[in-house]
């Protein structure tokens, strides 16, 4: 894949405006742009619209979960809206994640795992699990893969247990990604850089503030784009 096409930048703003000054600003050199809870509620359906006819593509990240019948009723909706990629949460279970799939037939459809907030300690504690992280995302790939999905969501450090798991056909999208050179400092806890996700095999890599918080996003984007081409030609070489 070509490292430009692997990079999705997350739109984690508020309102229309800010959403369309980033894309309007990173077109063509970035084509793919996550549009979240919080930007969905505010615009919904005109800003996907906008941003397709732009020339870009919407992952939607709503992480659908309620029982089976309401998240395909949503996804079937979800199909007519022209986004290219959008969720469902694999703890949904298996029935939910079928019905989703039987209404977004063509496009790509992921399971959310374990959110990149959440640590070994909060999920043993909370869920009052002794499996660890890396053994639930497994378990909830292997249940979205045979359900049809086309892959999942997951953190960096579980990007190789999916790929033993689910093999490599498998779509993995990786949030929790850092450059070195990024400020760190929110509430992602399991994070990497871009040339280690890739390497561990991730497809695509969902980024926010290092690009849309940086003096000059359209540079920013670039140096990570650059940095994943230079890791391809280690690879190739």
């Amino acid at each position: 894949m070509n490292p430009q096409d692997r990079l999705i930048v997350a739109l984690d703003v508020p309102c229309r405006d800010d959403a369309m000054g980033y894309v309007d600003s990173l077109l063509p050199e970035v084509r793919q742009f996550k549009v979240g809870l919080e930007l969905f509620c505010a615009e919904g359906r005109p800003l996907l619209d906008e941003i397709r006819d732009r020339g870009g593509r919407v992952f939607l990240d709503l992480k659908l979960h309620d029982i089976p019948n309401t998240v395909e009723s949503a996804a079937r909706i979800l199909h007519h809206s022209g986004v290219w990629m959008t969720n469902v949460h694999a703890s949904g279970g298996p029935d939910m994640m079928r019905a989703a799939r039987e209404a977004f037939p063509e496009e790509q459809l992921l399971a959310v795992t374990v959110l990149t907030s959440l640590d070994q300690r909060t999920v043993n504690e909370f869920w009052g699990t002794e499996y660890g992280i890396e053994q639930i995302v497994q378990r909830w790939a292997v249940a979205a893969q045979e359900e049809g999905l086309n892959g999942v969501v997951c953190s960096p450090r579980e990007i190789e247990p999916v790929r033993r798991a689910a093999g490599s056909q498998f779509t993995v999208v990786t949030p929790g990604i850092r450059p070195r050179w990024a400020a760190s400092g929110d509430d992602q806890r399991r994070v990497t850089t871009p040339r280690q996700a890739v390497f561990n095999g991730a497809d695509y890599l969902v980024i926010g503030r290092p690009i849309t918080g940086a003096e000059s996003p359209k540079d920013a984007a670039g140096k990570i784009v650059k940095e994943l081409r230079d890791e391809a030609g280690d690879y190739d070489g």
